[in-house]
């Protein structure tokens, strides 16, 4: 709770960008722990409103041991469109369950709308079934829950180890749907997704702006048009590296992030082949149309389809709980 922090105003500034025909549809606040600063979280759900975008925050509900929520965190609760829990046997080491369940008690009760985040070390961790029970008991399968699993990033790097499955002879596509997703850093930087070591790295091919100079416009149309970035929505880092490389660098499956998939992307621009390669083949008419037809593929799968790509795929139907037929 004591981690750099920088000025609210960095971020106001661009989320001020967006406008009524240029905005994201959703701004998702995460961290580390956005609710440390609940009065920007308030203030970029209230602004992001005004140009038509939603708002979520995700929280490991530090504060609920209180006896009741801080007036200053519910505000920021309220003001956003959806609200998300993590829950791990990680997080309940310092906020029990039964303190969580009263805080979804009490913000069901508001009428927010919520969901859980529930991580799990391996796919047939007892921890899932308990909690996902519990829940499901507790909410009578009105809360949806997004299930993942544990990667080795942050903390988890120093003692998170998984076995990288050996190189394939032939690497099929495999789209990476992050990069479609700009991410602001706590500094401003911004990124082409999510990924820890993205921010930390900050590789010129999945580095966007920053929030002190660039507009949302901006780095929509960044994203957008990278040829790299491109490549990576269509067919993945590992891909790109096996058919558009030279075979030479540290390729695929040679760090811990990922299980190798995200450690190939840091390492593209390491390749002085893969960019001019991957510019002529994203500059083919036909690439064009594929990217078009692979869009619809993932359009149809919606979000379920999404939820078994990037969660847990044997729990991707619990995202639909609650949800109006």
């Amino acid at each position: 709770m004591a981690s750099e922090e920088h000025p609210a105003e960095l971020f106001i500034r661009f989320v001020k960008t967006f406008t009524p025909d240029s905005h994201p549809q959703i701004l998702a606040m995460s961290g580390g722990e956005a609710l440390l600063r609940p009065t920007l979280v308030r203030q970029l759900a209230e602004r992001a409103r005004e140009a038509g975008t939603r708002s979520s925050v995700l929280s490991g509900l530090f504060f609920a041991s209180s006896a009741r929520i801080p007036p200053s965190i519910l505000a920021a609760i309220r003001a956003v469109d959806h609200f998300s829990v993590s829950l791990d046997v990680f997080h309940e080491r310092q906020v029990a369950r039964a303190d969580v369940f009263r805080v979804l008690d009490a913000l069901l009760g508001e009428g927010v709308d919520l969901s859980l985040h529930i991580v799990g070390r391996s796919p047939d961790d007892p921890y899932l079934e308990d909690v996902i029970g519990d829940v499901r008991r507790t909410y009578a399968d009105t809360i949806p829950m997004l299930v993942n699993l544990t990667a080795a990033f942050g903390r988890a790097r120093a003692w998170l180890t998984r076995k990288l499955p050996d190189r394939p002879a032939v690497i099929d596509a495999n789209p990476c749907a992050m990069a479609a997703w700009p991410v602001v850093g706590f500094d401003g930087t911004i990124v082409a997704c999510g990924n820890d070591d993205a921010l930390d790295q900050r590789p010129a091919h999945l580095r966007l702006g920053h929030a002190s100079v660039d507009d949302w416009a901006t780095i929509r149309a960044r994203s957008l048009e990278s040829a790299m970035l491109r490549a990576i929505r269509l067919y993945g880092p590992k891909y790109v590296a096996a058919t558009l490389g030279s075979g030479l660098g540290s390729g695929p499956g040679s760090g811990p992030g990922c299980s190798g998939y995200c450690d190939t992307c840091m390492s593209l621009p390491e390749d002085p082949v893969v960019a001019p390669r991957v510019a002529e083949r994203m500059a083919k008419p036909s690439t064009s149309i594929v990217e078009a037809e692979a869009a619809k593929l993932i359009h149809r799968a919606g979000a379920l389809g999404f939820a078994g790509r990037q969660g847990l795929g044997g729990y991707a139907h619990l995202i639909a709980l609650g949800s109006k037929p």
